[in-house]
């Protein structure tokens, strides 16, 4: 294909001039798609969404990158290690490319809002056709039909797009659980994260948009609903306002949301969740260092103390209130004895579940200007140990359930045995347990017997 970048697409576009160039291509075939979402629930939701904008125009999908005449991946820039996963699928798309020239393959999402990123796959992998980021979605018929009429190379990285296109369709991937974005982008800028820049500034959604669409998905029969949000205590029309007015919509349903920043978790938002009997008794507030100092240079804006103080309103009221979180290793500058600092903040919140990761060199922001001079191996050595500081003090905290009957959505078939089911508490936590696979998708009451590092063992009660 040509080189071609655009910022405009052909006037004579039309989504029925895609449909009719579409079946020209394939004749009475239906034409298939393999779409990949790295990272995120929110990247999750976004490749559902263009799911939906393809099945609308007559596509189906398949697993089998062989068998698709769109080739879509979906992609995270939040870790060197999501990049060089898309880098190795997309050159393994050469040989495919040289076989089945028609194929159209295109690389979207938060990487590819970098521009140096569309740069290198222009320049270094020929076999790509479309690329388009995080604000051109709205654009993506008109992308593809450029694509499939000219045979051009098409490259859309505009910058942000402060409306949010609530016609979109989602073509959702489960038909128990479900992820409702209430808001897009972020204001925060930590110095390791490049989400603000490829996700853009924050910008929320109506309420009425969101309870609207969480009513529909009720009404479907979805049982548990995960409103998603960079950080959704910034949702502009007050997010404990929120939850509450979600909390009246009738149904045997719950909600969960992700991600809360610590510097914005209020006693208000802690005593919306304890009040309302649809959300689920659990928050994901990720602390990412145990250390004052670390905590300021990643522009965190909260103190370890501070932090505390979250945590121990919430289990003054509720004991069993669940925490989980996320810890960054090793991050530019940090000490072995600040690393510690975080072993020790573990400790002491004894969090249900933690996502600790090597700390990522992004390009772009202000951490990768700084200097850092603990090797990659030694950085992995500190995360083994924190996880096995993590490991051997969660059976015993775990152990707070062991008696008692916990509220479980059965999600899929188990691990512990054949016979087993494998679901999630309010608290987030897993439960195994002994039922019939007619289960799936119900709620169901476990009588707790047995607690494990990363699970709990139960019966149906």
């Amino acid at each position: 294909m040509k080189n071609k970048s655009i910022c405009c697409i052909d006037n004579v576009f039309s989504i029925e001039n895609l449909k009719n160039l579409i079946t020209v291509i394939h004749g009475e075939n239906t034409p298939l798609c393999y779409l990949h979402s790295f990272g995120c629930q929110q990247n999750a939701t976004d490749g559902e969404k263009i799911k939906g904008m393809l099945a609308e125009i007559g596509y189906d999908f398949t697993d089998d990158t062989e068998k698709a005449s769109l080739i879509i991946m979906n992609t995270c820039a939040v870790r060197e290690h999501a990049e060089d996963r898309v880098f190795g699928n997309i050159g393994k798309f050469k040989k495919l490319k040289k076989e089945k020239p028609d194929t159209i393959i295109c690389v979207c999402g938060c990487m590819a809002q970098q521009k140096h990123i569309a740069e290198r796959i222009k320049n270094n992998y020929h076999q790509v056709d479309l690329v388009f980021g995080t604000f051109a979605y709205n654009k993506f018929y008109e992308m593809l039909y450029e694509v499939l009429k000219t045979k051009s190379r098409v490259f859309n990285i505009s910058e942000q797009d402060d409306s949010i296109n609530e016609n979109l369709k989602q073509l959702r991937d489960s038909k128990i659980k479900a992820s409702v974005p209430i808001m897009y982008g972020c204001n925060n800028f930590c110095t390791y994260c490049i989400v603000p820049y490829v996700r853009g500034r924050e910008r929320s959604r109506p309420v009425e948009a969101v309870f609207d669409e969480v009513s529909d998905l009720v009404k479907a029969g979805y049982k548990e609903i995960t409103l998603l949000g960079q950080n959704v205590n910034s949702y502009s029309y007050g997010f404990p306002q929120l939850l509450k007015r979600l909390n009246t919509i009738e149904g045997d349903f719950r909600i969960r949301f992700m991600s809360s920043h610590p510097k914005d978790a209020t006693s208000e938002l802690i005593d919306t969740i304890l009040d309302c009997d649809k959300v689920c008794k659990h928050l994901h507030l990720p602390m990412q260092s145990g250390c004052n100092r670390v905590l300021k240079e990643m522009n965190r804006k909260y103190t370890v103390e501070e932090y505390a103080k979250i945590i121990d309103y919430a289990r003054e009221i509720n004991p069993d209130f669940s925490f989980t979180s996320d810890i960054i290793v090793g991050f530019p500058g940090e000490t072995y004895e600040e690393f510690c600092e975080t072993k020790k903040a573990i400790n002491r919140f004894k969090f249900d579940n933690i996502y600790s990761f090597v700390y990522s060199k992004r390009s772009g922001t202000k951490a990768a200007l700084m200097e850092d001079n603990i090797s990659h191996k030694q950085k992995g050595l500190w995360l083994r140990e924190l996880l096995l500081e993590h490991r051997e003090n969660n059976v015993s905290w775990m152990s707070r359930f062991v008696g008692k009957t916990l509220k479980v959505l059965a999600e899929k078939e188990g691990r512990t045995s054949e016979h087993h089911l494998n679901g999630r508490s309010d608290e987030n936590i897993i439960v195994e347990f002994i039922g019939d696979k007619a289960l799936i998708g119900s709620f169901v009451n476990v009588k707790i017997t047995k607690a494990m590092n990363w699970a709990l063992l139960g019966e149906i009660v």
